[in-house]
């Protein structure tokens, strides 16, 4: 008996976990008095463990981030910059396919507040969070901040400067799309380290680029003649050479230091999920790729290369630093939509991640300069200047004009504006990456290409690889999910057809489908609406599977990918249920006549996610998701609901259980 007990303890504890209300974490508040009229707003949070909780920077597409309002009925107090936050942790999410911010055991948000009114007493706020271990809870939490009692002298300059309009609620959804976000940065993670090598490493492949392109390669030769000429002895020649190579990673380290220091360690990296700055990042590109394909060159003022050539012909130590500033200035035709894009992708990533860009980058372009002059006879290896080093140009301009596209993808998903689905994203990649194979097999020229007698190996090779990745592309317009470029498209549920072009019309638009039901994953029908769902399930005499879930789970999205693509489980859900998914962080605003206060948790109940939270709390005494449950039609449940269940089989064992007791 004892043995059998051992056996079904897992089992008791997850059914306990699915059978109450889960509160991860405990909260608590205070005020910080900083001068007669300012105040900071400490909100904390105990986290259980095991347990985290989502930064407000998490960007979209990904798990929810906190939300903040601030009760400000009658203007009479002023938020003053953004929330600050505790330091986070950052990890790469793959099922949402973005950077995820997240604390664990304990955060702190702090609000600074101006007082504007001498008669106030107390200020209240709300978050609005998301918590997740092996399920998700979408929660959130009440403070009422009790302010000292202030002289009225002291903000009566201050009263004339309130708006005369009152604003109910000062959201703070904001942050993410405007501003400076004031956040303590901590020490780079094992999974942050991560990520800065495989910046290096790709700056550093774009320095090297970068080196065969027409502005920096035949500079090279010509560089080491001065220092082999100029030097009294090979010794002097080679110290020399070295202080260039450093001079040269110097100034682009300095940039980086520079964008990272202007805009500070996150701002760039809350930035790039603004939709707008999504949208320059993208005319920015294109503006780089144009240049790359002939069209025009992007130069910086010659009266700027005079100057450092003058400043150069110093010599000295002085006059080598001026000689490496020149080369970055006369080369920047090339390099700079190279840097330039390496320091809105880098940037992007947030903390030194720019710097760490420029570092590989600058050691890649400065090495060969530097190996050069200390052994000049290894310049009788280097190949001639030539039609190639164009056609290595025109190679990286595709490449931008790719990558651009990924950017607008971007601000097209935060808009959910459709005109970029993913079909047409890999319409426009196919169409792009095709002309730059037809340009490496000579079929096409640009304006500055040399007339073309042979293809060389190396171009043939190229030409090749490109050519196998552009039909490699081909099958995702009928639902192939490309996994090797699985980053870059938008995903298979924001297409024109979920299942290909030539998925089958009753799974691919809503023609044929019953009131009230849509497309779910795997081209499942699927019903949003309970009351909808429940009345279809009888018409049809099936039991109803409720799928307690949210757009930003990641549990959820996990079953959904891993087993709910099952085979047999996917023929239970098509053919012997109804199914009916219930979003908990539906943002949708319920009708005027449908809003009220929770009776369970006090909560107003404002949008169609509060209304599904309600309702799985006060039946099913729960508050996880994800969270399922098999319901006759008498809405009785026909076994126990399970939540977050990577087992196949176990989850198709439950599955056919239910079935068979509504039969």
């Amino acid at each position: 008996m004892k043995k059998v007990l051992f056996f079904l303890l897992p089992f008791l504890a997850l059914a306990n976990l699915n059978a109450q209300i889960v509160k991860p974490v405990k909260w608590t508040s205070k005020v910080e008095k900083l001068s007669e009229t300012e105040f900071n707003l400490v909100m904390q949070g105990k986290i259980d463990d095991e347990w985290h909780v989502y930064s407000q920077f998490t960007p979209e597409n990904g798990p929810l981030p906190a939300e903040f309002a601030f009760e400000n009925e009658k203007g009479n107090y002023e938020l003053v910059g953004k929330v600050k936050e505790s330091p986070y942790k950052k990890q790469y999410n793959e099922v949402f396919e973005v950077d995820e911010y997240y604390f664990e055991k304990k955060v702190t948000f702090t609000q600074k507040v101006k007082i504007l009114n001498a008669n106030i007493s107390s200020i209240k706020a709300k978050i609005d969070y998301q918590v997740c271990k092996q399920a998700c809870i979408n929660d959130n939490v009440q403070f009422t901040f009790a302010i000292p009692a202030i002289k009225e002298t002291a903000v009566v300059s201050t009263v004339d400067t309130v708006s005369k309009t009152d604003t109910l609620l000062t959201k703070n959804k904001e942050i993410k799309e405007a501003g400076k976000p004031s956040v303590v940065v901590e020490a780079p993670k094992e999974e942050d380290e991560k990520g800065l090598w495989t910046i290096f490493l790709l700056a550093f492949l774009g320095g090297f680029a970068a080196l065969l392109t027409p502005c920096v390669f035949p500079m090279i030769p010509m560089t080491v003649s001065f220092f082999t000429k100029q030097s009294k002895n090979p010794a002097k020649g080679k110290r020399n050479a070295i202080f260039y190579g450093i001079s040269i990673i110097a100034i682009y380290v300095v940039l980086g230091l520079a964008i990272t220091g202007i805009f500070g360690a996150d701002a760039l990296n809350a930035l790039s999920t603004n939709p707008w700055f999504n949208v320059f990042f993208f005319l920015l590109l294109i503006v780089f790729a144009v240049s790359f394909l002939g069209a025009f060159e992007i130069m910086l003022p010659n009266s700027w290369a005079n100057k450092v050539d003058r400043q150069a012909d110093k010599g000295g130590v002085v006059g080598i630093l001026f000689m490496a500033l020149a080369l970055a200035i006369v080369s920047f035709s090339c390099t700079g939509p190279i840097v330039g894009t390496l320091l809105v992708e880098s940037a992007s990533k947030g903390g030194i991640a720019p710097i760490v860009g420029m570092l590989g980058f600058s050691t890649a372009l400065a090495l060969p300069f530097m190996l050069f002059a200390m052994f000049p006879s290894w310049m009788h290896s280097l190949p001639k200047s030539g039609g190639w080093l164009n056609t290595v140009k025109v190679s990286l301009g595709f490449l931008e004009l790719a990558l651009a596209f990924k950017f607008l993808s971007n601000a097209d998903l935060v808009l959910q504006l459709h005109l970029l689905e993913r079909e047409v994203f890999l319409a426009i990649w196919i169409a792009i990456f095709g002309a730059w194979a037809l340009y490496l097999f000579g079929k096409i020229t640009t304006p500055h290409d040399s007339p073309l007698t042979h293809i060389s190996v190396g171009r043939l090779s190229l030409g090749l690889l490109v050519l196998a990745f552009t039909i490699y592309m081909i099958p995702g317009l009928f639902g192939a999910p490309l996994k090797l470029i699985s980053a870059f498209p938008p995903p298979q549920t924001y297409s024109e057809s979920p299942t290909g072009f030539f998925g089958n019309s009753a799974t691919s638009s809503k023609d044929g489908l019953p009131d009230g039901a849509e497309i779910g994953p795997h081209g499942l029908t699927v019903f949003t609406d309970y009351t909808k769902g429940l009345a279809y399930a009888k018409t049809v005499n099936k039991p109803v599977m409720l799928d307690f879930t949210g757009y930003a789970c990641v549990n959820c999205r996990k079953m959904e990918n891993n087993v709910w693509s099952d085979e047999k489980v996917l023929n239970v859900l098509k053919n012997e249920v109804v199914l009916i998914s219930l979003y908990v962080d539906d943002k949708r605003e319920l009708p005027k006549s449908e809003q009220t206060v929770s009776k369970e948790t006090g909560n107003d109940i404002i949008t169609v996610g509060d209304k599904w939270t309600e309702f799985i709390i006060t039946k099913y005494k729960t508050n996880t998701q994800p969270f399922y449950v098999l319901i006759d039609l008498k809405e009785e449940k026909l076994n126990e609901p399970i939540s977050y269940t990577p087992n196949i089989q176990e989850y198709l064992a439950w599955l056919k259980d239910g079935v068979s007791k509504f039969k």
